[in-house]
């Protein structure tokens, strides 16, 4: 039985967006919230299918944590289809989802992601063809490429290709994000469903912020099975979490990881001043230290549904058993006992975020450090002098600099 069937209702589901929710970043989202399923980027199989994994970067690289897993592919050469959903159930993934929705230019000028919607037989061809590799296909798409019009003879074709899952954006190719996202439709696209293909989950993407709405949504549209999370999870990182969302506020102690035993001895600790900091950069970078780094253990933390135990040597997180500030799912402020345990503040996780960048920066694989820069204001924002060291953090070079401009943000708060 496909895994699709043994997920929560509602699911919840981390977007695939490409240059974001790569390994790394997949496992920072996961520290602060595990979401139901992940997506990888998407990957271009016409690309793979001639020059092979240098044509695709680390698209395609996860760890067994990452469970269940969906790569997500796109192209419109139904042979080429096969081929690299055949290489994903090798890799290990759970299932294949294409992507018929991307209104990137150079995706509709090779005939894949939104062009779909405008070659129907072609789409019908290209679910053919993964399917040929024994795993559970789904598709990602939207309401139509010109009009909202257009959305019921596509999903139509869609629901009648035996898809195990259907995920719709609620706007069309051309709409992009500028417009809200048409919730007034999911009634009569359930009901198409219902009629079409039962079988056929139905998941809803677009102007989704969190737990709490995809709960709310789901209550309001009955018949819904799954939420999927794209642009919430850069203005609220934990977004996935259903615990209460810590305040980014530089009233909340920063704590920073040991060296491990890649980086130095076990009980070398991290640079207690700026200036330590400092005189650091371009040595061997922090890396998480924590119990299983070793053993190939889920990383995993107090929020997660996976079998691993948290750690009580974590690095990123701090004891809670007292009086705190925190906010909740629908933004409420809560001051309060929090209940006694570990808490991961948006800090923590960016130092987080920083180590897992550099323990997949290797010489086969590496990774650029400007890319990095654009996940700075999911952890900077909301408190005063967030803008200014935002700012400072904008101009940094390398993780090593970013560590040294934290250490000396601490200090002076």
């Amino acid at each position: 039985m496909s895994f699709w069937r043994d997920l929560p209702k509602p699911f919840f589901v981390l977007a695939p967006m490409e240059a974001v929710t790569d390994v790394v970043f997949r496992h920072v989202v996961a520290k602060a919230g595990v979401p139901d399923l992940f997506f990888t980027e998407f990957t271009n199989a016409t690309g793979w299918a001639h020059a092979g994994d240098k044509a695709i970067g680390m698209r395609l690289v996860k760890t067994d944590d990452e469970e269940p897993i969906v790569a997500q592919i796109w192209g419109a050469v139904p042979e080429d289809i096969a081929k690299l959903a055949t290489h994903c159930k090798t890799l290990g993934f759970h299932g294949i989802d294409i992507n018929m929705g991307c209104p990137d230019a150079s995706a509709i000028k090779a005939g894949g992601g939104a062009a779909m919607i405008r070659t129907p037989e072609l789409a019908a061809e290209v679910i053919a063809a993964a399917k040929t590799a024994g795993l559970p296909v789904s598709v990602k798409t939207r309401l139509g490429y010109t009009s909202t019009d257009e959305w019921r003879s596509w999903l139509t074709h869609l629901l009648q290709q035996d898809i195990v899952n259907l995920t719709i954006h609620l706007r069309t190719k051309n709409e992009m994000s500028k417009v809200p996202a048409h919730f007034e439709l999911i009634p009569e696209i359930v009901a198409l469903r219902d009629e079409i293909a039962p079988e056929t989950l139905l998941t809803i993407n677009g102007d989704i912020e969190d737990r709490a709405e995809g709960l709310e949504l789901a209550a309001k549209y009955p018949g819904i099975d799954g939420i999927m999370i794209g642009r919430g999870v850069f203005h609220n990182p934990f977004c996935f979490s259903n615990e209460p969302t810590p305040l980014p506020s530089s009233q909340i102690p920063l704590e920073f990881p040991r060296r491990s035993l890649a980086t130095g001895p076990a009980d070398e600790s991290a640079p207690t001043s700026p200036e330590q900091a400092r005189a650091e950069v371009g040595s061997a970078p922090f890396v998480v230290t924590r119990a299983g780094e070793a053993t190939g253990e889920p990383l995993a933390n107090e929020f997660s549904r996976t079998s691993a135990a948290p750690s009580d040597t974590d690095a990123y997180s701090i004891d809670v058993g007292r009086e705190a500030v925190l906010e909740n799912s629908v933004g409420e402020k809560v001051r309060g006992e929090v209940k006694a345990g570990r808490f991961v503040t948006h800090i923590q996780l960016l130092h987080y975020h920083l180590d897992l960048h550099d323990k997949w920066d290797t010489p086969e694989h590496p990774r650029k450090f400007d890319p990095l820069k654009r996940f700075f204001k999911v952890y900077v924002h909301s408190f005063d002098g967030a803008a200014e060291l935002r700012d400072t953090l904008m101009h940094t070079k390398n993780t090593a600099e970013v560590r040294a401009v934290l250490m000396d943000w601490s200090q002076r708060t």
